[in-house]
Formats: structure tokens, sequence, C-alpha cells
């Protein structure tokens, strides 16, 4: 998985839970939490959809990095790489 794939996985998860969630103008870097409004429950909704999306386990130790668009893709891309190197090795 590479950085865009993991970051078409973050539009879908918040998709699940703000449907009609607008991108195309979102700084990356910038809290999706307070983008689109979403509350404790939604956020663990997101988490949700885009650990069962992605294949990988997020913990809440994760939520501080789940908070941006740019943290997410980083957080999921080097989990996609330790798992590849497990298969190969």
């Amino acid at each position: 998985m590479n950085h865009d794939q993991a970051k078409a996985l973050v539009r879908q998860a918040v998709q699940r839970v703000v449907p009609g969630a607008e991108f195309a103008r979102l700084d990356p870097g910038v809290s999706l939490r307070d983008t689109f409004e979403m509350d404790s429950l939604d956020f663990l909704e997101f988490v949700e959809a885009l650990a069962e999306l992605s294949g990988t386990e997020l913990s809440e130790d994760d939520y501080p990095a789940l908070d941006t668009w740019d943290g997410c893709a980083a957080r999921l891309v080097p989990d996609a790489r330790a798992s590849a190197q497990g298969r190969d090795g």
C-alpha cells in the first residue's frame, strides 16, 4: 500500500461516518474530527471503519495520528510495509 492508496481508504472510512464528506479542498494536515464535526462516537466509528478497510489493527494509542488525513496515511503505510516484509522474510 502506498500513501495515495492509504488516503483513499481514509476517504472511504470518513464517508461511512459522514456521507457526502467533501475532500476536494481538504488540507491533509487539518483535523478530520474538526473538519467533519465528528464527535467521539463518530471518530470511534471512523477508526473502526479504517481498521476494517485497511486490515490494520488500530488502537487507542493511534488516535492522535489518526486525526489528520496525512497522519492516517502515514500510520497505515508503514504497517503495510511491515506486513509485506513479514510475508517475504
